[in-house]
């Protein structure tokens, strides 16, 4: 018997190993979350709309004209939340506007949207693949 050996007897430490399908078990699980993860990722991808504010003007006390750029997936219809704010960029104005079928490239828009009080800016809040 080996020094190693006595030893495990004496203090009753065992050699235990984990069963082969506890192994095999705990790979296909780690496997199946990377798998997901990376779904997630290349789904969350395909669907990305890229939204750009390229210039705003006050019209009146009462409106505010908003220019942007939309770059959507092609064959998707895209929705975009528009909005004016004030001085203390408390939201004074709110449009949510429908874009028709895109083909992938980048489109300019303007679109003017009423307001409750004077804005002092406009801005393309966020876009979204519907």
């Amino acid at each position: 018997m080996t020094t190693s050996q006595m030893l495990d007897e004496r203090y009753g430490r065992t050699r235990s190993r984990a069963p082969r399908w506890l192994i095999v078990a705990g790979t296909a699980v780690a496997a199946a979350v990377v798998v997901g993860a990376g779904w997630m990722t290349v789904a969350g991808a395909l669907d990305d709309v890229d939204v750009r504010t390229t210039g705003f003007q006050l019209v009146d006390d009462s409106s505010v004209r908003i220019d942007f750029q939309v770059t959507a997936p092609a064959g998707r219809e895209v929705a975009c939340a528009l909005e004016a704010q004030d001085a203390d960029h408390g939201v004074v104005g709110w449009k949510v506007i429908e874009l028709t079928e895109t083909d992938g490239t980048p489109r300019a828009f303007q679109e003017t949207i009423p307001t409750v009080s004077e804005a002092t800016t406009g801005l393309v809040n966020s876009c979204w693949v519907t």
